[in-house]
This record gives structure tokens, C-alpha cells and sequence, in this order.
């Protein structure tokens, strides 16, 4: 195989990790809003815990599909034109989200609040479930023909496999937003994440499971069945570390569950990057469904001045945002009326 070509398909596949480490805990956040938050205090301590680095968090996603339309155009297209009922509910999950963060501090009646609470924890949920839906069936593959073209109606990429990926995505996310508001929050916050990640962790990660071992028994191979150990350790060790009230190794070690699992996926789906469903001798490989050598090299000069400058500054505003927060930190909620000139 082509070096470059391979070499981005690694970025992509790093790219779609970072998004779901780090925005992960951002949609779930948004999720457990809805059920997990007693008080109008707690609510907004979880979203102060996710407010300096939530929008940041998105680049990743922008740049996972930037990235696979600049080096992958053929991937691209066959995956997007195959999915434009669920990716186009992703962005409205996505804007219902956001529009949600940044309106519903302007307000403090019970029925505003209410409203974007579940705007967003909704528009959280229907995004996780989406972005998992998604790269499950880029695993696992589409009705495509030899021309990358959808085969069916407009739902014919629904099947078990997506059905898997998203509860898969939403299950990692609210384990991982718990881990992390026990890291970030203190309190009552800190504590009912911790009994969270206690009772749900077993069972959220399950669909993840089921995702990695189903693509292992079709594609695996002896390197990519090593890092399933490796994840269920992980697993196992965030478990008893926050049992232990180490939250910061169980956060670290869901990282890593993730990592070794999603990095087990696509190694064993390599060269394929969408397979087709109805004949494999139309799948798009990273060598067929690829740009140019040009292509390729001007953008992987230009990643290697991006993509640190990306990372650094990430790093740098966890770094700023590090302490924790309480109920104590929140102010009590105020409404500044908008000042009317008069005749």
C-alpha cells in the first residue's frame, strides 16, 4: 500500500478518536442533564464544568470530516450521500446543543429552563447516537454498487450494525461525562457521578463490546485481538479506580478502553475504508478511494504545523480550567433587563 494514503487514513482514524475522548464527555454531559442533575445549582455546575471547552472539542469533528473529504474524496462521498438522514439530524443535535449552552443562562423561569435542558440533552443524545451510528457502519459497511453509489431507499443504511454503533457511542459518552465530572466538579455533583460510573459502566460499555469483537470476528487479525485485552483491562482498572475515588485514573483509564478498542477497529478494517455490503470487490480502500500524491503531501505538511498547534492549544486551556468547581463557585442567577431609550 501507498504510504501516504495510509498514513492519513492513521490521522482519520486518530482524529475520530480524539473527538469521541474528548467530545464525548461533552454529549454526555448534555445527557445526564436530563436525569441526573437534582437542582438548578447542579445543572449549572455540570455545565461549568464542560463551558471553556466544549466549542474547542468540536474542531475535532470538523477536522475528522475536512480531513476525509481532502484525502478520502471517494469515501466521503459514498459515506455521506449514503447517510444524509442521520448525519443531517446529527447537525441539528448539534445545533439544538449549542444554541441551548449559550441561550439558557438569558432566562431563569421555570419553562425556559426546562425547555433548553431538553433541547440540550436531546440534541446530546441524538448526536452521539448519530456520530455512532455512523462510523459502525463505516466498519462494517453499506449497500454500495462499483460506483460507490447507495443500493435501496433512503433508510437503507439501517440495520443492527448502526442500531449497535450509536447505543454504543451514547453508552461511552455518559460513563465518560460521569468520569469526568467526578475529575472536574466537587460536591454532590462529584459524588453521584462517582456511584454513576459504579453501577452503569458495566452495562453502558457493553454495545461497544459487541461493536469491537463483531468486527474482529469478521476482520481481526492476531495485532488487532491484542488491544481487545488490553481495552477490557482498561475497563476494569476505571472501575476500581473510581470504586478507589481515583478519578482521575478511572477518567484515564476509559481513555484508554477507548483507545485500544477504536484503535482495534480500524486496524482490522485496514486497507477497506467502506465496505460494500453487496460485493466486497466494491469496497473503497485507502488506495482506490484516495486523492493524489500531491494532494496528499501538500496536506500532510500543512498537518504537521496544524495539528500541533491544535493539540497545544487544547492542552493549554485544560491546563487554565483545571481546578475544580462547586456550587459554591455559582452565582446566583440574575436577568439584566435591556435598557429602553425614552422619548
Amino acid at each position: 500500500m501507498d504510504f501516504l494514503p495510509t498514513l492519513w487514513f492513521i490521522i482519520i482514524a486518530m482524529l475520530w478518536i480524539g473527538y469521541l475522548f474528548l467530545e464525548g464527555f461533552d454529549l454526555g454531559v448534555g445527557m445526564h442533564l436530563l436525569f441526573s442533575a437534582k437542582s438548578e445549582n447542579q445543572k449549572r455546575v455540570m455545565l461549568n464544568a464542560i463551558g471553556p471547552v466544549w466549542d474547542g472539542n468540536e474542531v475535532w469533528l470538523i477536522t475528522a470530516g475536512g480531513a476525509t473529504f481532502a484525502a478520502f474524496p471517494m469515501w466521503y462521498a459514498s459515506l455521506f450521500s449514503s447517510l444524509y438522514i442521520p448525519l443531517v439530524l446529527v447537525l441539528l443535535g448539534l445545533i439544538f446543543r449549542a444554541v441551548a449552552i449559550e441561550y439558557r443562562g438569558k432566562g431563569v423561569s421555570t419553562r425556559w429552563l426546562r425547555g433548553w435542558d431538553l433541547a440540550l440533552g436531546l440534541g446530546s443524545l441524538v448526536a452521539a447516537f448519530g456520530v455512532g451510528a455512523a462510523l459502525a457502519l463505516t466498519t462494517t459497511g453499506l449497500p454500495l454498487d462499483a460506483n460507490g453509489d447507495r443500493v435501496g431507499g433512503a433508510f437503507a443504511w439501517f440495520s443492527p450494525y448502526a442500531i449497535v454503533g450509536g447505543l454504543a457511542v451514547v453508552g461511552f459518552c455518559l460513563v465518560q461525562a460521569a468520569a469526568f465530572l467526578a475529575l472536574k466538579t466537587d460536591g454532590d455533583v462529584r459524588y453521584a457521578a462517582r456511584r454513576f460510573v459504579a453501577v452503569a459502566l458495566p452495562f453502558a460499555l457493553i454495545p461497544l463490546v459487541v461493536w469491537v469483537l463483531a468486527v474482529q470476528v469478521r476482520e481481526g487479525t492476531p495485532v488487532t485481538w491484542a488491544l481487545v485485552p488490553i481495552a477490557a483491562a482498561a475497563a476494569v482498572f476505571a472501575w476500581f479506580a473510581n470504586r478507589a475515588g481515583r478519578e482521575g485514573r478511572a477518567f484515564l483509564g476509559l481513555g484508554v478502553f477507548l483507545v485500544a478498542g477504536a484503535a482495534s477497529i480500524f486496524a482490522a478494517c485496514y486497507p477497506v475504508v467502506l465496505p460494500s455490503t453487496l460485493n466486497h470487490a466494491w469496497d473503497l480502500t485507502v488506495s482506490n478511494a484516495s486523492s493524489s500524491s500531491y494532494s496528499l503531501g501538500v496536506m500532510s505538511v500543512v498537518a504537521c504545523f496544524g495539528v500541533p498547534l491544535v493539540i497545544a492549544y487544547q492542552a493549554w486551556t485544560y491546563w487554565v480550567f483545571r481546578k475544580r468547581i462547586s456550587g459554591a463557585h455559582i452565582p446566583a442567577p440574575h436577568i439584566i433587563e435591556a435598557a429602553v431609550r425614552r422619548a
